[in-house]
């Protein structure tokens, strides 16, 4: 058993509260749990409302497996402890005291809790299915799967959102410095991601909007910080990249730019040549170019055609005809494909609104991108395929993006007692729910 357990008992108050006393012989009635703090720091129900004795108290109550979980974390030297009014626990093996040394009261729940709620909560938790449910699943009405997933969509949106917002602390509140970051990141997909940020930080977006109107300039810049334009000893020179590395060493000595990116900033391994770096960053160019900002131009979009429009933008014709450069490809790369867009709009567009809806405080922008979301076709990997054979709504990409979070939050980590499936089938063994 863990303490995430005696969390969900006491939140839902899962137990016989006949005769409830506390370790001391006083009578205890609960009045209002209080409200879970899904955070680390400070108790973990705030807000309780408890009659001990012939006094009503309002505080904190702490929750532990044993009593002497409070001395072992040191809670009696914190003031946020201060105000704890009750220390449950499942093992009361040990009286502990407050920081002014006075009885914190204690209630044991060991023998309170019925043993069926027992068996399906380690049922649950010990189960060797990548989805702890998965044999019980469909006893849980489709309406708690997609609120659910409702949910665990929300949760993946601000976790995403949440390191946009970081990013524009960083930025000291430059958004469009932040859009600029965030979006080259996203060009990076998984395998490129560092590299593309890296770059950002040795390219700063008032440098890239100052040569926006002077392709070839900018063309020298981006490639040439991104340490491209490098000659290999292997390789002829080719007039082209002679031209563009000429270029970028006045450009570079001109505004003092910080040394360029090493070859070890970019990945290759099991990468198809449609994803190289040098490709994906002359995508990356043509959409810089083509907006004189970034941040208005990709929120004036409203339909998906919109964005593919933004997106799709023709890269500089060497950049069409190289996979690398000096490496000539049999294959032609011009604008990028619809499902890199797709997983632009994902990882890039839909997180950017929440984190902007944030800062404004205006909801009408999180509606925006869930809106997106729902508007884009669903992703099949293997999580998603675990969840579709349980009958799990899968229809669009909001819906692929829930089932991520679902899985990587609550089903992998076994978090059965936070999710609302899990609670579904916990209350069928509570006996008087």
């Amino acid at each position: 058993m863990k303490e995430d357990f005696l969390h969900y008992i006491w939140r839902y108050q899962y137990f016989r509260k006949e005769q409830l006393r506390t370790s001391a012989g006083e009578e205890l009635l609960i009045l209002h749990p209080g409200f879970y703090n899904r955070s680390d720091a400070g108790p973990d129900f705030s807000g309780a409302r408890l009659k001990i004795g012939d006094t009503e108290w309002v505080g904190s109550v702490e929750i532990h497996m044993k009593a002497s979980d409070w001395r072992r974390h040191q809670h009696q030297y914190d003031d946020k402890y201060n105000q704890v009014i009750l220390h449950v626990v499942w093992e009361d093996e040990e009286m502990v005291w407050r920081e002014e040394g006075t009885p914190m009261p204690t209630l044991e729940l060991q023998g309170r809790i019925a043993l069926p709620l027992q068996a399906k909560y380690q049922e649950l938790t010990w189960s060797k299915e990548e989805i702890p449910c998965a044999a019980q699943a469909i006893q849980v009405d489709r309406i708690f799967k997609s609120a659910m997933m409702d949910r665990t969509l929300l949760e993946r949106l601000e976790a995403k959102a949440n390191l946009v917002l970081e990013r524009l602390e960083q930025n000291r509140q430059d958004w469009e410095s932040t859009v600029y970051q965030t979006l080259a990141a996203g060009f990076g997909f998984k395998v490129n991601q560092e590299g593309f940020l890296r770059l950002t930080r040795v390219l700063p977006l008032n440098l890239v909007n100052r040569y926006r109107s002077s392709p070839k300039q900018l063309e020298a810049l981006v490639f040439g910080q991104a340490g491209m334009l490098e000659k290999k000893e292997e390789q002829e020179p080719e007039t082209y990249l002679l031209d563009l590395a000429k270029e970028y060493r006045y450009l570079a000595q001109k505004h003092s730019l910080p040394e360029p990116l090493p070859p070890a900033a970019w990945n290759y391994l099991r990468l198809r040549p449609s994803n190289f770096p040098a490709v994906r960053l002359g995508q990356l160019l043509a959409v810089l170019q083509s907006q004189s900002h970034l941040w208005s131009g990709m929120v004036a979009c409203e339909t998906k055609e919109d964005y593919l429009r933004f997106f799709r933008q023709e890269p500089p014709s060497y950049w069409q005809q190289h996979y690398a450069p000096g490496r000539p490809s049999a294959q032609t790369f011009g604008t990028i494909g619809e499902e890199s867009i797709q997983g632009l709009l994902i990882n890039v567009v839909a997180p950017l609104l929440v984190a902007y809806s944030r800062r404004m405080d205006n909801v009408a922008y999180q509606e925006k991108a869930v809106g997106l979301l729902e508007c884009l076709g669903r992703e099949q990997n293997k999580v998603t395929r675990l969840y579709t054979h349980l009958g799990f709504p899968h229809t669009c990409a909001g819906d692929s993006q829930a089932l991520l979070s679902l899985y990587q939050t609550y089903c992998a980590p076994r978090k059965c007692v936070h999710c609302v499936i899990g609670h579904r089938l916990m209350k069928q063994n509570f006996p008087t729910a």
